[in-house]
């Protein structure tokens, strides 16, 4: 019997790793990032992958903890609890998921942390999660595009190269303060 029960479910199919032995993998935190809530409460197409990456990422590791992040957006429940409520619906132990916006160095987390997004979205997120001091790698995202057009997947891209010197900037500020 598999380790994970929905390790067999049909929409995994073809894509998901072996699990590790637990002597192969360590503990680890996967930070999960928000994306859009639908108006009826339900995920979007982008935060049902980055929800499904992660999982498909966490059945190799031993015992991994998930951190869904995410506010209430212009719609539905905030994104963590929408994300957490899927993660238990694909099988996650409800122990090993905790939504919070707290960073994980304030409670002592010293295990690898994996940020799980969307491909676009990656680098923003590994690079900000590094300057919070924490020891951040990529979780590898869905093989979907972020979009079905070729446009719109760049606009994703381009949207992010003000975003990264911003939001980076912005982390090293509140670290020099002692904010973060």
């Amino acid at each position: 019997m598999s380790r994970k029960p929905w390790l067999a479910d049909p929409r995994f199919a073809g894509y998901l790793p072996e699990p590790m032995s637990d002597t192969q993998a360590p503990g680890a935190v996967i930070v999960i990032f928000g994306a859009a809530v639908r108006p009826d409460g339900r995920p979007s197409t982008a935060l049902r992958r980055r929800v499904f990456a992660a999982a498909r990422f966490g059945a190799a590791l031993r015992a991994p903890l998930y951190l869904p992040t995410g506010a209430r957006g212009r719609h539905g429940p905030p994104e963590a609890t929408v994300m957490a409520a899927l993660l238990r619906r694909l099988g996650v132990a409800p122990e090993r998921v905790r939504a919070v916006h707290a960073l994980l160095r304030a409670h002592g987390i010293i295990a690898p942390v994996y940020a799980a997004t969307s491909a676009y979205h990656l680098p923003r997120c590994v690079l900000l999660l590094r300057l919070a001091g924490l020891h951040a790698r990529a979780c590898p995202p869905h093989r979907a595009p972020a979009a079905q057009r070729l446009g719109q997947r760049w606009y994703w891209r381009l949207r992010e190269l003000p975003a990264i010197p911003y939001d980076a900037a912005l982390l090293v500020a509140l670290r020099l303060t002692g904010r973060v």
